[in-house]
């Protein structure tokens, strides 16, 4: 069992199971949640030998800022689900690690709090912040005005919410409120909420191009396309002017016919064809993973459930920990592999598992050899 294994167990047996079943649970029957870690598994890498590569740097850049290792934190929703600082303590881990956390619209801390709290460990820390488009433009711009405010130095919009998904689990469950004491505070004091109190999250298919067009003219930070999993909408994303498009199918909790992310990276990779990073989350769960995924194309890859893991089983030691673990698991395969970089994993030293079967020469002999059928 890997250690991000071990702590998922403890973080299981900590949480409250209707928010277990929360962060764990995926849309429908579960396919496209089960096919992210699924599509990595069918994945084996071609080493790459006697290369020099005694000295290591993991880093990478992203839209301005710098990333001591491949992997940013996802976003994902109501931290304070799993752990009473939530994601302060997220933001104090991703910090430490030197990496980019991406905050959700939708946490339960503000993202004021959020980037205070990791440039309280860091100076120069990352925080970017996600958003999705509101049917209210002034509601979108307040949200972008408060992130810019809070000194956040990019955007992720998600665009694979036309609707919200048919979460199976939280059905059952009859999840749909946050306990008393905690709210989606980034949706506090929003154009057209009561005195004090938050509005609801909305999803709307109605969203198109120029809904993007729009946030662009709103802001001068770098805007990320998530939750892209066709190439033309990928090349069509590039026209647009987004400066990064990030592969996701959500974590499997959107549309479960989706296949898993990493299917759809090396597409997306080609149809970008270099003009701007392409990030992937959905599945990553160890540094083989992060390792195939930037030899497909990715330039970083995000981690979302494994640090929710650690923050229930551990608080922010626990989301230092998973980062900490893969940081070490990619340099160890990156070695292995005979990169220097993260750059020097490439396409070619990746293949599927199910290799044709070798020829068989027939069970061994006595003296050890394989039959060959000649005559003695």
């Amino acid at each position: 069992m890997s250690r991000i294994e071990e702590l998922h167990d403890r973080a299981r047996a900590a949480l409250d199971p209707v928010h277990y079943d929360y962060y764990a649970g995926g849309c429908g029957a579960e396919a496209a949640l089960a096919d992210n870690e699924r599509a990595f598994a069918e994945l084996a890498l071609l080493p790459r030998i006697l290369r020099g590569n005694d000295r290591r740097d993991t880093g990478v850049a992203l839209l301005g800022d710098r990333a001591s290792l491949p992997v940013v934190v996802s976003p994902t929703a109501f931290h304070r689900l799993a752990h009473p600082d939530g994601e302060r303590a997220t933001a104090r881990a991703a910090a430490h690690a030197g990496t980019v956390l991406v905050t959700s619209m939708a946490a339960t801390v503000a993202v004021a709090e959020v980037t205070a709290a990791a440039r309280a460990v860091r100076a120069d820390a990352a925080v970017w912040f996600q958003v999705s488009f509101q049917p209210d433009d002034d509601v979108t711009t307040a949200l972008v005005r408060r992130a810019e405010k809070a000194g956040c130095t990019a955007l992720v919009v998600t665009v694979d919410t036309p609707v919200f998904g048919r979460r199976t689990r939280d059905e059952r469950n009859g999840f749909h409120d946050l306990p008393p004491g905690l709210a989606p505070e980034n949706l506090r004091d929003l154009p057209g909420a009561p005195p004090g109190g938050t509005l609801p999250i909305t999803m709307s298919p109605e969203f198109t191009w120029r809904h993007l067009r729009r946030l662009r003219d709103l802001t001068s930070l770098p805007v990320v396309l998530k939750g892209v999993l066709h190439p033309l909408d990928a090349r069509t994303a590039v026209d647009e002017g987004v400066d990064a498009v990030w592969v996701s199918n959500h974590g499997g909790r959107q549309l479960d016919a989706a296949p898993g992310a990493v299917r759809a990276l090396p597409r997306v990779a080609a149809a970008v064809a270099g003009r701007v990073p392409v990030l992937l989350d959905g599945g990553v769960r160890s540094g083989a993973d992060v390792a195939a995924a930037l030899a497909l194309g990715a330039t970083a890859v995000g981690v979302g459930r494994p640090v929710l893991w650690g923050l229930a089983a551990d608080g922010e030691a626990g989301v230092r920990e998973v980062l900490d673990v893969l940081r070490a698991e990619f340099d160890h395969v990156l070695t292995l592999c005979g990169g220097r970089r993260p750059g020097d994993l490439t396409a070619d030293m990746v293949v599927r598992r199910e290799w044709p079967p070798l020829p068989t020469a027939g069970p061994p002999t006595e003296q050890g050899g394989p039959r060959t059928g000649r005559p003695r």
